[in-house]
């Protein structure tokens, strides 16, 4: 196998864990209903407490405020669509890449900025944070591989 090809795959591989991750992460948005009741029931927080209250009351008197989490998870699942084009072509898409890579960096002042407007725990928008960070790294990964692959000759 030759250097350009094991590349290749390794480009395929960390697209695939940052695909992976992505497509769950928006496929958890939406039992979130559920999902609060099954953590509240493996751990007693205060914070987990209300916000499964309010889903709670939200789902039962007013379940279309839940369809804005419906249609977050709809936009984690298109824009792991748009990383297809990474797989297809790595060199020419790397702007999606770098997109996904700002869109990682503005997580943080969205955090820093709604958290305390809607009344977030600080410690959670930092868990919130997290996710711009995290979802950064195989990102920063694979910009730098596919960098490696367009320097190399065809």
């Amino acid at each position: 196998m030759s250097e350009r090809s094991a590349l290749q795959r390794r480009i395929r591989a960390w697209l695939t864990l940052f695909l992976i991750c992505l497509v769950l992460s928006g496929l958890t948005a939406f039992p979130l209903v559920s999902e609060l009741r099954w953590a509240n029931a493996l751990i007693d927080h205060e914070w987990l407490r209300r916000v499964g209250d309010g889903l709670e009351r939200a789902d039962a008197d007013y379940p279309f405020l839940l369809y804005g989490t419906d249609w977050l998870a709809f936009a984690h699942l298109v824009i792991a669509v748009f990383f297809y084009g990474v797989h297809r072509d790595p060199v020419r898409n790397i702007w999606i890449v770098e997109a996904g890579m700002i869109a990682c960096a503005g997580v943080i002042p969205l955090a820093l900025i709604c958290g305390p407007i809607r009344g977030i725990p600080f410690w959670w928008s930092v868990i919130d944070m997290s996710f711009g960070v995290f979802g950064v790294i195989p990102l920063l990964v694979l910009r730098r591989m596919i960098k490696r692959l367009e320097a190399m000759p065809a």
